[in-house]
């Protein structure tokens, strides 16, 4: 058997020294004295060729421990097995181990993949801001091969019937993230969609619904009296009326372009780039939002780019309306809230139905999709003279006094 004596009088050039004690197991010499490397040869049962198996350097590796090295691979070997290609396996999948990425690293690797879907930086800006509050500093530096749905129900509990709709966008995200993640091959599959079994039942949509504060309808005409009118004119005041004129959404009237306005034509067409519903959207025009628009026309040095220009040329911030009715105490019919701009919407939806005007005409002059898919596919006009002449009777109805 090979003993420490003999193997430190190894010399470069040297034959290999079997061991006599593990089949197959030599020290081969290096290029120092008194220095080798260990091989293991051996025929592999899968392919039945001949291969030399590495196993450290002597030294470093002593004799006895490349004897139990040899040991366990003769073993392996025995039962049909080889060492080498077990090895590679290993060292692959420890590999693969290492490009496993952390929860908030693939998070924001698929944000940033999918960056160019949102619909404005504020909704991409949204959806990472949501995990950094309450995911990743939880389980943000998890790797996701580890992640379970205990974990993402830690994270969502403290705000799963406190904030319900915050928790469901929360959990999409998260969800959203390990489909990315299995699509990639990081995990076999999503462990989120269960989440929900480990936690506490949420109250239904309905009941969780927060409608925007909204003035009224019959308070329009005495707050358009009483409120727009009175005063100097006011970029902000003509805003506030045509939004509610037109039953538009502040965005819209805040991001309104030239060349979207047919004053001929009493139309207001809003692209698919600025719809909610990436749907192009017509809006009639009456005869007081015309009025309203070439006044504002006379005041653009070009007629061309925003309708309703900031100092810097950009779209008017949406806290302008916001404050404009908080300054004045605008009521609400929520108690306790003021109104807002989208409310405006609500109390034009709220007037159409009293006032018996069709669901569809309605629905439409607030630019909402179609729900139901079978229905949406044969609903293909968008009835703008019949909601032209809904539009009129709204503006007769909110100038009323």
């Amino acid at each position: 058997m090979l003993s420490d004596a003999r193997a430190r009088k190894l010399k470069p050039g040297d034959k290999p020294i079997s061991d006599g004690a593990a089949k197959g197991l030599y020290l081969f010499p290096s290029a120092k004295p008194g220095s080798g490397k260990w091989v293991l040869r051996f025929v592999s049962p899968i392919t039945g060729k001949r291969r030399d198996m590495g196993l450290g350097s002597y030294p470093a590796v002593t004799i006895r421990e490349a004897r139990t090295k040899a040991f366990a691979a003769r073993s392996l070997i025995e039962t049909g097995g080889d060492p080498l290609e077990e090895r590679r396996e290993r060292e692959d999948e420890a590999k693969k181990r290492a490009k496993i990425p952390t929860f908030e690293d693939a998070a924001r690797r698929h944000h940033g993949d999918r960056a160019e879907g949102f619909r404005n930086k504020k909704h991409i800006d949204q959806w990472i801001n949501t995990l950094e509050q309450y995911v990743f500093p939880r389980i943000g530096e998890t790797l996701v091969n580890a992640l379970g749905p205990a974990d993402f129900a830690v994270c969502l509990k403290p705000i799963w019937l406190e904030k319900p709709e915050t928790a469901s966008r929360i959990k999409q995200r998260c969800d959203a993230v390990m489909d990315w993640c299995a699509a990639n091959g990081h995990i076999l599959a999503s462990p989120v969609r269960v989440v929900d079994k480990l936690l506490p039942k949420q109250p239904g949509k309905r009941e969780r619904v927060e409608h925007q504060p909204a003035l009224p309808w019959r308070a329009l005409p005495a707050f358009i009296r009483d409120v727009l009118r009175p005063g100097q004119p006011s970029t902000t005041k003509t805003m506030l009326e045509l939004l509610i004129l037109t039953a538009s959404r502040s965005g819209e009237i805040r991001q309104m372009q030239w060349d979207e306005v047919d004053l001929s034509d009493a139309l207001w067409t809003i692209p698919v780039s600025r719809m909610k519903a990436k749907v192009l959207h017509r809006v009639p025009l009456t005869s007081r939002a015309i009025a309203l628009l070439e006044g504002q026309l006379e005041k653009s040095e070009t007629g061309e780019g925003l309708v309703f220009p900031s100092r810097s040329n950009t779209p008017i911030s949406d806290m302008t309306l916001t404050k404009f009715l908080r300054d004045r105490n605008v009521t609400s019919d929520t108690p306790g809230r003021i109104a807002t701009a989208h409310g405006f919407r609500s109390s034009f939806r709220d007037w159409a139905s009293e006032n018996g005007y069709a669901r569809d005409v309605a629905e439409r002059a607030l630019a909402h999709t179609v729900k139901n898919a079978t229905e949406a596919a044969y609903h293909r006009t968008d009835l703008l003279e019949q909601r032209r002449k809904m539009m009129i009777e709204w503006e007769k109805y909110c100038l009323s006094l």
